[in-house]
C-alpha cells in the first residue's frame, strides 16, 4: 500500500452522486499483467475494469512526454493532432470507483490530467474522459521505454485493437 491509498479511499468515500463516468484507456492499463500488478501493489485487488468496448479518439495522437522512474523511460500522453486517430478502450466506470481510476492514470501525483477526447464506435461519437500528462511535468528528453513500448502492444493485442493500429505502436514511440 503506497501514501496515496488513504486519500483515495477517503475520496471513495466521500462520494454522493450517483452513476458512471466513460473512461477511455489506451496506455499501459490494457496491459492487464502491467494493471494486476499496479492493483497489487498498491491495495486496489478489490477493483477490477469492467468489460470495455473498442473505439478510437478522434483529432488526437500519442505523444512519449512523460519521463517515467516506474516504466524506465517515457511513456505516452495525447496531443491535438487533426486526421490523427488513437484506439483504445471505453469503460463505464462507476463515480465512486472513479478515485481509483485517477491513482492508476497518476492525477494524485500530479503526473496526468483528465481531458475530454471524443470518440467514435461505428458511426456514434460521444465524449469521454482520457488521462494526459501534466503540462507542468511533460518532457521529451531522454529515451521512450522500451518496456513501456512492449506493454503497449501487448495490452493493444489483449483488447483487440485494430491490428494496423498495434503495428504502429512502437513507431511512435520513435
Amino acid at each position: 500500500m503506497d501514501a496515496h491509498y488513504s486519500k483515495v479511499m477517503k475520496a471513495r468515500e466521500d462520494v454522493t452522486e450517483q452513476g458512471t463516468k466513460l473512461y477511455f484507456a489506451y496506455s499501459g492499463v490494457l496491459d492487464t499483467e502491467a494493471f494486476n500488478q499496479w492493483r497489487l501493489e498498491h491495495s486496489y485487488e478489490f477493483f477490477k475494469l469492467p468489460e470495455g468496448q473498442v473505439v478510437s479518439a478522434e483529432g488526437i495522437d500519442l505523444i512519449f512526454d512523460f519521463p517515467s522512474r516506474w516504466w524506465g523511460g517515457r511513456v505516452a500522453g495525447l496531443v491535438d493532432k487533426p486526421g490523427s486517430s488513437v484506439f483504445g478502450l471505453l469503460f463505464e466506470i462507476p463515480v465512486k470507483d472513479w478515485p481509483v481510476v485517477q491513482h492508476k492514470e497518476g492525477v494524485v501525483t500530479g503526473m496526468s490530467i483528465e481531458r475530454v477526447v471524443k470518440v467514435k464506435s461505428g458511426d456514434r461519437e460521444i465524449e469521454a474522459i482520457a488521462f494526459t500528462t501534466a503540462p507542468a511535468r511533460a518532457s521529451l528528453l531522454g529515451p521512450v521505454s522500451e518496456d513501456y513500448i512492449k506493454a503497449l502492444v501487448r495490452g493493444a493485442k489483449q483488447a483487440c485493437l485494430p491490428e494496423e493500429y498495434i503495428e504502429s505502436l512502437p513507431a511512435r514511440g520513435n
